[in-house]
């Protein structure tokens, strides 16, 4: 059953606080920790989080908003679960950001937070909708009214996020399938393939590798194609509705084919970059990039870049299998990112995110796609096309410049042969050599292209090089990844909460420190706060009255003129 969680509005009489002297209620009060309270935890909105409940008289759930603001706690500090869980337990500040005022309640465990996990994991998958990010909208919606960010002026990036899984080998993947699959098996099943799979059963599938020679490894793929098969025919109709068997059926299908009824070993380039990577992460894909391989999925963020903020916030998240090409990330996105901020009418991003679609898409909603390298072979001789005011287009080489002509299908130019005959780049030069005339076609989508390329050049210098800082706030995501550069968690849907909950705390961070340098912005954020100080300073006031004094009715009567006056003392005394 839901019920919120309101508890944190009312300050415990004998809670932390109230045992701190003066100066340390200060710190308290001025903390990163307090901060965090004041601007993420107030500002979840439970009731987002109410389908995850059952609708019946039961018992109830645990804090909504201590959950959720775990999970960004633990992402912007880097923590495990088990860290997380003691600091909560004995750190005052992760209490005080949490809301949790003395030191007996402790919020859940460690079952309760991956119960939580799960339940969101079932809402997105019934109704694809992910409640963190939801969560992170509307925040994000509220920081940047509050501080009054201009929007107009965005920046793009994507970077890997590695599932923490391990690295398998064709061989070793194929091994490691099977075993689990035995595994399962009833002993009658197992008897059956024991002598069958006896080379791999006294073994790791790691260990079997390891004693393997290069030249062994094309006999050892076949034998394993004939085992696969034959535990295929055998099972598929018994255990078809089985996990584990399931898994085991797309590496049989990835990795094998039948022809003319035997079994043959696929080709090492005709295995998709979307097949098993490893059996403890059924989403995670493959990408080789700059010669570096990666096993996961990819993080696309969208931030502010207006040269005029002085703080810029992170607008828009987006996970995807890192096989995803940039611009298909980005076609997918567009109309989410501009309906969230809809004043958006230059995109910086690098080379991967240009494609005809998503100019297109740029040109319909009227925005400069800036970009500071274009994907793909330069062309030796470059062609260039400007659009003319009366319509048509004007194609400029290195020594001519003529106006084109509309085709049935698409445009072409027709430059003098005699200049292209003198002309040192005739030998590279994309023309056509036509009936005494040299020409180029082209059509709306190079136009588009050439668009594009050059549209840096039409930009002020200050704002040419406002991409590259995006590349800093992507630092900011790596820093929670563990020592072998991988994230912490496997899956996609883990990954998004990974991605969500750590650009909550990236904006956080930068709010919270924007605040100290520019004390006078303060107010604009601190209205969540106000009922929480007034309350806090009421407890600790009744408290420390009736330590001194013995209870008795004019001592209470005193007591609620006390609260009156506190009531309506200006909050910034506070």
């Amino acid at each position: 059953m839901f019920i919120k969680n309101e508890s944190h509005l009312q300050q415990d009489f004998f809670g932390i606080e109230s045992q701190l002297p003066k100066g340390k209620r200060k710190k308290l009060h001025n903390s990163k920790e307090m901060y965090f309270y004041k601007e993420i935890f107030c500002k979840i909105d439970e009731e987002d989080f109410s389908p995850l409940f059952s609708l019946e008289f039961s018992r109830p759930n645990a804090s909504v908003n201590v959950l959720v603001a775990s999970c960004i706690l633990k992402e912007h500090n880097g923590w495990t679960i088990n860290e997380l869980l003691e600091r909560i337990d004995f750190d005052l500040l992760t209490r005080s950001a949490l809301g949790l005022s003395n030191l007996s309640e402790t919020p859940f465990c460690y079952a309760t937070y991956f119960n939580f996990q799960n339940r969101l994991l079932h809402h997105f998958l019934a109704t694809d909708e992910n409640l963190l990010e939801r969560v992170f909208d509307k925040m994000t919606e509220s920081q940047l009214k509050a501080l009054k960010i201009k929007t107009d002026i965005q920046r793009m990036d994507s970077f890997q996020a590695l599932s923490n899984i391990r690295t398998y080998s064709r061989v070793q993947l194929l091994i490691e399938v099977l075993l689990r699959l035995y595994r399962v098996l009833s002993e009658p099943e197992q008897g059956r393939f024991r002598d069958l799979l006896s080379p791999y059963l006294s073994q790791t599938s790691c260990n079997y590798v390891y004693d393997l020679k290069g030249s062994d490894l094309t006999h050892e793929l076949q034998k394993l194609a004939e085992a696969y098969h034959a535990l295929y025919l055998a099972l598929r109709n018994t255990h078809s509705q089985m996990e584990v068997f399931r898994i085991f059926e797309r590496v049989y299908t990835e990795h094998f084919t039948v022809v003319s009824e035997k079994i043959q070993i696929k080709d090492a380039k005709d295995i998709s970059s979307g097949s098993l990577q490893s059996p403890d992460d059924l989403e995670a894909t493959f990408r080789q990039k700059h010669g570096k391989k990666y096993r996961g999925q990819v993080v696309n963020i969208t931030e502010t870049a207006h040269p005029y903020n002085e703080l810029n916030l992170i607008t828009d998240v987006a996970v995807a299998a890192n096989n995803t090409d940039d611009s298909t990330i980005l076609n997918e996105r567009f109309d989410a990112i501009k309906s969230k901020t809809p004043e958006l009418n230059e995109l910086h991003t690098d080379g991967a995110y240009g494609s005809a679609a998503n100019d297109l898409k740029m040109e319909d909603k009227q925005i400069n796609h800036i970009q500071t390298a274009v994907r793909g072979r330069v062309p030796q001789v470059e062609m260039r096309i400007e659009e003319t005011a009366s319509e048509e287009y004007r194609v400029c080489c290195p020594r001519q410049q003529v106006l084109s002509e509309r085709t049935k299908t698409r445009f072409k130019a027709a430059f003098n042969i005699e200049v292209c005959a003198q002309c040192p780049h005739a030998e590279k030069c994309q023309t056509i050599e036509q009936k005494g005339k040299r020409v180029f076609y082209f059509d709306e989508d190079m136009v588009r292209l050439c668009r594009r390329v050059h549209a840096i050049e039409n930009l002020p210098i200050e704002r040419r090089r406002l991409r590259p800082n995006v590349e800093a706030t992507v630092k900011q995501y790596t820093k929670g990844y563990n020592h072998k550069g991988k994230l912490r968690v496997r899956g996609k849907f883990k990954t998004m909460i990974f991605a969500f909950s750590m650009s909550l705390a990236i904006n956080f961070g930068r709010i919270y420190r924007y605040i100290l340098e520019n004390p006078e912005m303060a107010p604009l954020l601190e209205e969540i706060g106000i009922a929480f100080r007034i309350f806090s300073r009421v407890a600790y006031s009744t408290y420390t009255f009736f330590r001194s004094r013995a209870f008795s009715i004019p001592n209470f009567q005193r007591t609620m003129i006390a609260w009156i006056k506190i009531s309506l003392y200006p909050v910034q005394a506070f």
